[in-house]
């Protein structure tokens, strides 16, 4: 969920306000905070170029009640624009999902596993759970598509943030413990795994065009309050709604536990971890673009040099002033709604990763939010192409996965947002493939944009 432009707008706590994506769940550093699986079955056959489309369980499953966000979406006063509810019902309808992504004619879907339905109380884990998702995986090979799983997609069990979250000293081991139930459960049919998803986004928030303000700083820091009220805790800790710092120790510690964990389960499982990274362009001669990169990706990489690859996830470009991040040049091509116009980023952020870490890289986001689905028509493939000039060069790219299959949850913003390929109706849950689904479909069965 990687970095856009800024919040445009000061949230009054009214549904309907917009938030941008990267906003509205990586918070950042202004913000404060408040107070056993059967044998595995055979290793599965290594997959071409992944052609995809992501969800995440928060925001398509529904009813994730024994989560962190469920309760932050819940209490008064809340910074959500309203809460998730039924969401997608992919809970019910994932069948649906996988079967959209196998007629598009892409070969891999990336979804989640929720902590929060499989470990609902510390030490007590859902071997019926274990087994919905452990179905998940089955069916996608049955269809023949790679399954991309992130075993923590932001949202925590509500017992975890209340009891510190990443801040608590035995969260490394906790993670690891959860991760091991998973891998027991379905690691033999696993194409690639993922840690965490975007746990950087937090440190992106310190380079923000603008800052949040007191006012938001504020609100955050009540609803986390009324969310530890509501636990029986002192505090409601997650990543991306307080100070990063003490927590990003406790998160890469995760990683490496979670990655050992999955490891000892199943060894020749491709792991990795995804990171937000807009394709950055350094402004003036004092631009601030490599203590950015330092501080924001920096300890990440520092601890994916035994990964097998790394995730990147990107929507646009940053401009990077002296301290922070800087408007778009006035000549900067534009949308229809004033943001830049730039598929290419994905491109340029691919070689930066590859540069930087020395791993493949897999593009496990890229889209745009966008009502009129011509402009993500005319976005898929100038992304692409930008991602094939960059394995043409010798950069080894493992699959390009869009953001997203669905029009879904967007955190803090609601249903507002339309990041995906297909839209569903909120009340009926009828989904409806769109024009760019089509697009990228067609140019993953020619394997490439070129021929697509």
């Amino acid at each position: 969920m990687a970095c856009r432009p800024a919040i445009a707008s000061e949230p009054g706590m009214t549904a309907g306000t917009r938030f941008d994506r990267r906003e509205m769940i990586g918070l950042g550093a202004a913000a404060v905070a408040a107070a056993a699986a059967g044998p595995l079955r055979a290793a599965p056959a290594s997959h071409p170029f992944l052609w995809g489309a992501a969800t995440a369980g928060h925001q398509v499953e529904g009813n994730n009640i024994n989560a962190d966000i469920w309760l932050l979406e819940q209490v008064k006063p809340t910074i959500f624009a309203e809460p998730s509810g039924d969401a997608c019902d992919s809970l019910h309808r994932w069948r649906e999902d996988v079967a959209i992504v196998k007629a598009l004619g892409l070969n891999c879907y990336r979804f989640s596993v929720e902590w929060s339905r499989i470990e609902p109380a510390p030490g007590q884990f859902s071997q019926a759970w274990l087994d919905h998702y452990a179905r998940i995986v089955d069916h996608c090979r049955e269809q023949g598509l790679a399954p991309v799983v992130t075993f923590n997609h932001f949202t925590t069990p509500r017992w975890f943030a209340a009891a510190g979250g990443w801040e608590n000293p035995d969260a490394p081991d906790l993670f690891a413990r959860y991760c091991d139930r998973v891998a027991r459960a379905m690691a033999a049919g696993i194409s690639h795994a993922l840690t965490f998803n975007e746990p950087n986004l937090a440190l992106g928030g310190n380079w923000a065009i603008h800052p949040l303000s007191q006012a938001m700083r504020d609100a955050v820091a009540a609803c986390c309050a009324a969310a530890a009220k509501a636990s029986g805790s002192d505090r409601f800790s997650l990543l991306n709604a307080g100070d990063p710092a003490p927590m990003i120790s406790g998160v890469v510690a995760a990683h490496v536990a979670a990655r050992a964990a999955i490891r000892a389960v199943r060894s020749d499982l491709p792991i990795g971890m995804s990171l937000a990274i807009p394709d950055n362009v350094a402004v003036g001669a004092d631009s601030g673009i490599e203590r950015k990169r330092a501080e924001v990706y920096g300890p990440f990489f520092a601890v994916m040099d035994k990964d097998d690859f790394i995730g990147v996830q990107t929507y646009g470009r940053a401009f990077v002033g002296a301290d922070r991040d800087v408007d778009p040049p006035a000549d900067a091509p534009k949308r229809p709604g004033g943001g830049e116009w730039f598929p290419a980023a994905i491109g340029n952020v691919v070689r930066y990763a590859y540069k930087a870490t020395g791993l493949p890289v897999m593009v496990t986001e890229n889209g745009i939010d966008a009502a009129d689905d011509s402009e993500r028509e005319r976005f898929i493939p100038e992304a692409v192409a930008s991602v094939e000039a960059a394995r043409h060069d010798g950069v080894p790219v493992l699959g390009y996965i869009h953001w997203s299959l669905l029009d879904n949850f967007e955190w803090m913003s609601g249903y507002g947002p339309k990041f995906g390929l297909v839209s569903v109706d909120r009340r009926t849950f009828k989904r409806t493939v769109k024009p760019s689904a089509k697009r990228l479909g067609a140019i993953a069965r020619a394997g490439g944009v070129r021929a697509g």
